[in-house]
């Protein structure tokens, strides 16, 4: 016995291991036949004709809250969803190969499989059964989509499903969603209370989405019924109905706010160089559009050279297009004023009709060139796109990066002006150009080259337009009038006042064309500008010391 006892004890070891891997074969066999099955009772009534009994088994399919009825519910939606003949349910992609739900196994597709053809009624059934199912992903980011989903839903059904979703729901904003979905749907109880709650919910969520659900309730009958019967709903409807109302005005004033940050930033970067050329030399130069309009068809060329030969750093292109503008505009302004301009100091008139001659003739060229039809100037990816504020205010990414550019530009101008050579010697020779001249300072060639920066700044201009919507040889005569006036209300040479010019000009214009249209908002600010003028001829900043003179 005492020999045979370890022996026997290695047997009977031996035996509850093989019992062990027996159960868990079977086991495995189990889970394996039972893997990705659907409960055929829940797929017979989708190839039926009855709408109401689909409607039953796609709701009952989002209940079930597993993945293979997500996969027959996504299948159905987009039209993979096939019936044979004998009234077998069929999943297939490709239209070769095809997976019975029911028992999880792959076959080919029969030839008279057809596709289970919906209505507008099913779709919507569908979406909502796919977001009830999904608000028990194990993604919160798909958790979080289905609850934003079902707060559009008007279907008693998603409720429950809701309820026991916030159960077991542990991140604060999918919590957020689903309570406020929940609450869209408890309107419809039965209970004054639960639906004065879910009111006051709606209302706190501030969405304009239920505004229209709220202002239902306090609609009247022609015998002057209410549509909801308890006063303090009504009550608090009303006040839910304020506050999302504010909080509208709210999205809208910043939404004009940040559009007038943007065409004013638009102004100011059509504006600085005008105020170098106008505002610091005196000229008048109405061919300053036509530098706005190259400088953004240069930014077009750039873009058809990338897409030739440097695709992948497509991209990129507007930085190349920046240099390129710069340069390109800067010395087609050099040649402008060592050309025409120079012989034409201190003659206004004759200034003004012979670059309004030249805009002409750039124009044409423009035309010739590239046809008289707009251009399309591509965003690149990373200025494609926005960011939500407010819950409804989208502030484009295209516009911000022109905002942050605009003053970018702002600081190049000013480190030019006040750190750098040519700047102080533009600077003397604003304020006195006979003695700049005696000392030894070329004006004949700062005048040249602050003639180039200016219209450099222009070409920068345009390549920021670019981006704003389509290019066209017209372009720049929609800011050359209002280039002016930024120069001359911010005070001609001063390049704070020109800033704060261009902001304030692109913040009232966009404030009053709610109210008074685009036309007559412009109307408005240029009769203003005029009345500020004849009191204020030296604009909002005035010059000092000997340049006042």
């Amino acid at each position: 016995m005492f020999v045979n006892g370890p022996a026997m004890f290695i047997a009977t070891i031996r035996t509850v291991a093989l019992a062990l891997l027996l159960a868990l074969l079977l086991s495995a066999a189990a889970m394996a036949a039972g893997a990705g099955t659907v409960d055929p009772a829940l797929l017979a009534p989708l190839a039926s004709g009855d709408t109401r009994a689909r409607l039953q088994a796609i709701e009952q399919l989002g209940d079930a809250s597993s993945q293979e009825a997500v996969t027959v519910l996504e299948a159905l939606g987009s039209d993979k969803l096939y019936v044979t003949a004998q009234g077998r349910i069929l999943v297939s992609d490709d239209a070769k190969r095809a997976v019975d739900p029911a028992t999880g196994q792959e076959q080919d597709l029969p030839e008279d499989a057809e596709t289970i053809v919906l209505n507008n009624r099913l779709r919507s059934a569908i979406a909502d059964a796919l977001a009830t199912s999904r608000i028990f992903s194990k993604e919160a980011p798909t958790r979080l989509a289905a609850a934003r989903h079902l707060q559009k839903s008007s279907d008693p059904a998603a409720l429950a499903p809701i309820t026991r979703a916030l159960a077991q729901e542990t991140d604060s904003e999918v919590r957020t969603a689903l309570e406020t979905a929940q609450a869209g749907l408890a309107l419809k109880s039965p209970d004054p209370a639960i639906r004065e709650h879910a009111v006051n919910l709606l209302g706190s969520t501030a969405n304009a989405a239920f505004r229209p659900a709220l202002a239902a309730l306090l609609v009247q009958d022609a015998g002057g019924a209410f549509a909801e019967p308890d006063a303090n709903v009504r009550a608090s409807a009303a006040t839910a109905i304020s506050r999302i109302d504010r909080h509208l005005a709210a999205i809208e004033w910043a939404g004009n706010i940040f559009y007038g940050l943007s065409l004013g930033s638009v102004l100011l970067l059509a504006a600085l160089g005008l105020a170098i050329t106008f505002g610091l030399m005196g000229v008048i130069n109405m061919a300053h559009g036509e530098l706005l309009m190259i400088g953004a068809y240069i930014t077009y060329a750039v873009q058809l050279l990338f897409q030739r030969f440097a695709p992948a750093w497509l991209d990129w292109y507007v930085l190349a297009a920046l240099p390129a503008a710069f340069l390109a505009t800067a010395a087609i302004g050099m040649a402008l004023e060592r050309t025409v301009i120079r012989r034409l100091y201190g003659r206004s008139l004759e200034t003004l009709l012979a670059t309004w001659g030249i805009s002409l003739i750039l124009m044409q060229a423009v035309r010739t060139l590239f046809g008289a039809q707009n251009v399309e100037v591509a965003n690149p990816s990373w200025m494609s796109g926005g960011i939500t504020v407010l819950g409804g205010l989208v502030l484009s990414y295209n516009r911000l990066a022109i905002i942050v550019f605009a003053f970018l530009v702002v600081a190049f101008v000013w480190l030019i002006l006040n750190h750098t050579r040519i700047g102080l010697f533009v600077r003397a020779i604003t304020q006195n150009r006979q003695m700049a001249d005696c000392v030894g300072v070329p004006t004949g060639r700062i005048d040249m080259l602050a003639f180039g920066i200016g219209s450099g700044i222009a070409g920068l201009g345009g390549v920021a337009l670019s981006q704003l919507g389509n290019v066209g040889p017209d372009l720049g005569q929609n800011y050359i009038v209002d280039s002016f006036m930024v120069v001359v209300l911010g005070g001609v040479g001063q390049l704070a006042g020109t800033v704060v010019a261009a902001m304030g000009l692109g913040g009232v214009n966009k404030l009053m064309e709610p109210y008074a249209g685009p036309v007559i908002a412009k109307i408005a600010i240029l009769v203003l500008i005029v009345l500020f003028v004849q009191k204020r001829p030296q604009g909002l900043f005035a010059p000092r010391g000997r340049s006042a003179e």
